[in-house]
């Protein structure tokens, strides 16, 4: 009965704010404690009890009252600080207020007139220099994320009258996890963590205004958190680095125990890994001073010892390998669902810090990394809501692909049990890497095509190592080749010619450094001259080029969905795998040719011969990544 009357009385303030037609006075101290003197369950309660209508009502309406809302919510921040926010009524009305401001603020970032009201000044200032409202809540969030017997342990044995200043804590005694600058461990506390999790949310909320003014030059709330002016900047990049790459989904490993207990941690891990994604977001190479300027990359690139390196990159696998670990009792693990943002920051830790990449490059680790971002590229390939990832998990790979160890290492035969939508093979890391890129070219939808070049780009730049490569991933290279030098493919755009480059590139780099190890590859290739022999002979006249074409777009015509790969489709595919969503209507269906019978082959054709005279290509070629790659550089073929 007690939390139903104080859902009311918080649904009655609502309406009341809503329904008023004069302003209310910021004096009615009465009034205004009802929406925080309260205890609300959760941030989903006060979702549900302020309708977005209203907000927007209010917002139109009585313009006064919510802005002294907002007024009035980051004034109860500031005192909860200067208070140490030492006792329970202080910490729900904290809590109460990260709650409402985190459902309101969208609602006035949305609304061009509404921009600045939080970088105006607080009220009330006696002699003080103004202070922005927005400096005022992420200061007061900040202070709060390490108050002690709030978000922490406290470290010292004091009472609730003699509470640390919040102002004057060092914050660096209190970082959340054991991890990188911090060998303590410190008790888990489940009310820790979910109060954490609701500051943390209501400090994305601050940083999403960049969603609603896109044209601002960088996003202030950012800037102001990761400037030096944040003295909790270093200890709060600390605490959130390692409460990611310290999380261990399944613990004990008991069974099914994320069902017999609540798990506090995976939230608080979801709103570290965004906090760090959008605090980690400058472009270094346009602004250097940004960059500097910017703590969070500041700190993160000067991160050099080996042990830290290796707790980043043991949580990064470890989170990763999660979703696809395999178990006698179904669904008995835990299975966190937070991969694209482990791609992301991933991506961004081998940006800002080329020490790390270097160290993730020579460890075998590396082929931990490999697997699940494979394993998400080939589940994601048909549903065009996940391309992100997809350009996200290509972008790595070709990071990854530009340094000989990585070509090295994919050597390592794949002896793993995940459940891939792939045709079964006995081979290497290599072979999986191909089988995986040829089903994302052939079974893709329409708007994977401008990756197609970074896909190839990648083969080229690992083919020189490659030893051992097996029967299948030979066939589907030389699937590709037939697929992508047919005329009508060939003449179909200026550019189309740069796919059929990259392979015979691939070709060329196997056979002339490892040749002796790849007799399937050769093999393959021999069975397959009719195809050298047709490129060989490409026709040039402009009749030709032109009933190609048109011979094509008939055949299309006809039977689009008869065009198929399937050679690629019927084999079988790994015991346990689940095949991807079809493509939406109204893509494109993939419409590469079948492979060529034996009947079609022409006569014997010596090996030389077959990458001679108009498919030879250089060995120094310059390969380059597409122009979409986020770092905007290009990957070479190292030999």
């Amino acid at each position: 009965m007690g939390n139903a009357d104080t859902k009311l009385v918080f649904r009655k303030a609502v309406v009341q704010l809503t329904s008023k037609t004069q302003t209310i006075s910021s004096e009615d101290n009465d009034f205004w404690d009802q929406f925080w003197s309260e205890t609300v369950t959760n941030v989903q309660d006060v979702f549900t009890l302020v309708p977005a209508s209203e907000i927007r009502l209010l917002r139109e309406d009585v313009p006064a009252n919510l802005a002294t809302l907002c007024y009035k919510a980051v004034e109860k921040f500031v005192r909860a600080v200067e208070n140490s926010c030492r006792t329970q009524q202080d910490q729900n009305t904290v809590l109460n207020c990260s709650r409402l401001l985190t459902r309101v603020l969208p609602y006035v970032f949305e609304e061009p007139d509404w921009e600045n009201i939080f970088w105006s000044s607080l009220p009330a200032g006696k002699g003080d220099p103004p202070i922005p409202l927005a400096h005022s809540l992420c200061s007061a969030i900040c202070d709060l994320l390490f108050c002690p017997d709030f978000t922490v342990a406290s470290n010292r044995k004091t009472g609730p009258d003699k509470a640390e200043d919040l102002h004057a804590v060092d914050s660096c005694e209190y970082i959340w996890e054991k991890g990188v600058g911090f060998a303590q461990s410190p008790v888990k506390n489940a009310t820790f963590e979910s109060n954490r999790t609701e500051l943390l949310r209501l400090l994305l909320t601050c940083f999403s205004q960049a969603i609603y003014s896109p044209n601002q030059n960088g996003n202030r709330w950012v800037q102001y958190v990761t400037s030096a002016e944040n003295r909790h900047a270093l200890p709060m990049l600390t605490s959130l680095l390692n409460t990611v790459c310290g999380y261990d989904p399944i613990g004990m490993g008991v069974p099914y125990n994320h069902l017999l207990f609540a798990d506090t941690t995976e939230p608080l891990v979801d709103m570290c890994l965004q906090i760090l994604i959008v605090a980690l977001d400058s472009d270094v190479q346009q602004n250097d001073e940004a960059a500097i300027d910017n703590l969070f990359i500041n700190y993160l690139s000067r991160v050099h010892r080996d042990e830290d390196f290796s707790f980043i990159l043991s949580g990064f696998t470890r989170l990763l390998m999660n979703p696809l670990r395999q178990t006698y009792l179904p669904h008995s693990t835990k299975k966190v669902q937070f991969h694209q943002e482990l791609l992301i920051f991933f991506w961004k830790i081998c940006e800002f810090n080329k020490k790390f990449l270097y160290f993730v490059l020579k460890s075998s680790d590396v082929l931990d990394v490999l697997v699940p971002i494979l394993y998400h590229l080939n589940d994601s390939r048909a549903d065009q809501s996940r391309i992100g990832l997809m350009h996200i998990g290509v972008f790595i790979l070709l990071l990854l692909s530009g340094e000989r160890n990585f070509g090295v290492r994919l050597n390592k035969p794949y002896t793993s049990t995940i459940p891939m939508d792939i045709p079964v093979f006995s081979g290497t890391h290599a072979d999986l890497l191909i089988v995986v890129f040829h089903k994302i070219i052939t079974t893709g939808h329409n708007r994977m095509q401008p990756l197609f070049d970074c896909l190839l780009t990648i083969l080229v730049n690992v083919s020189p190592y490659l030893k051992t490569l097996s029967m299948v991933s030979s066939t589907k290279l030389l699937h590709l080749v037939d697929a992508f030098t047919t005329p009508w493919f060939l003449f179909s755009s200026p550019s189309a010619n740069h796919l059929a480059f990259f392979l015979l590139e691939i070709f060329n780099n196997i056979i002339q450094y490892q040749f002796d190890g790849n007799s399937n590859l050769v093999y393959t290739i021999i069975r397959k001259r009719q195809v050298f022999h047709s490129l060989a002979n490409l026709p040039t006249d402009y009749n030709t080029i032109i009933k190609s074409l048109t011979k094509k777009a008939k055949r299309n015509m006809q039977a689009t969905s008869s065009v198929s790969l399937t050679a690629a489709t019927e084999t079988p595919s790994m015991e346990g795998s689940t095949p991807a969503l079809p493509a939406e209507p109204g893509t494109l269906n993939a419409t590469l040719p079948d492979t060529p019978e034996r009947c079609r082959m022409g006569p014997n054709l010596r090996m030389g011969a077959i990458l001679e005279g108009k498919v030879a290509i250089t060995n120094n070629y310059e390969i380059t990544a597409s122009a979409s790659s986020p770092s905007g550089k290009n990957m070479h073929r190292q030999v």
